[in-house]
């Protein structure tokens, strides 16, 4: 069984007495052989095709995860959503776990957030050589 130079697959034919195929039993078994072929090359796309969607699908859900944590960390902490990111992306980093966890565990409650303020990131203020956390811009400023 071959797609052009491709082999697919191997499909056996058995007689029940000995001897050669006729021509019209070959016609037969090459013609079972191209459906087979067919049916396998179909099965195979329409697994990868939901193999994909399911794969799209989950990165669409983790995003939208993802998103809700870096609206609830800008909002509570007064960072910009780059900052909160980075925070959120930081502490998955630090303790070993994937950020789509680790943002639904922060959405849905679980996951404390003095927690992950404590791996909050520090940022180099601009001239000065000191770390610091840049407020959000129209923030009072932190003493």
């Amino acid at each position: 069984m071959r797609l052009r130079e491709q082999v697919i697959d191997a499909l056996n034919l058995f007689r029940a007495s000995p001897g050669a195929l006729s021509p019209a039993e070959i016609r037969v078994g090459q013609a079972l052989a191209d459906v087979a072929t067919i049916s396998l090359l179909h099965e195979r796309g329409v697994r990868r095709s939901d193999t994909l969607n399911e794969q799209l699908q989950t990165a669409l859900n983790s995003r939208v995860i993802i998103e809700q944590a870096k609206g609830k960390l800008a909002e509570r902490l007064g960072l910009d959503m780059d900052q909160a990111f980075s925070l959120l992306r930081d502490s998955a980093r630090n303790r070993n776990r994937r950020l789509s966890d680790l943002a639904q565990a922060f959405v849905d409650g679980s996951e404390n957030l003095t927690s992950l303020t404590t791996a909050r990131p520090q940022h180099r203020l601009p001239g000065t050589g000191e770390a610091g956390h840049r407020p959000r811009p129209g923030s009072p400023p932190v003493p």
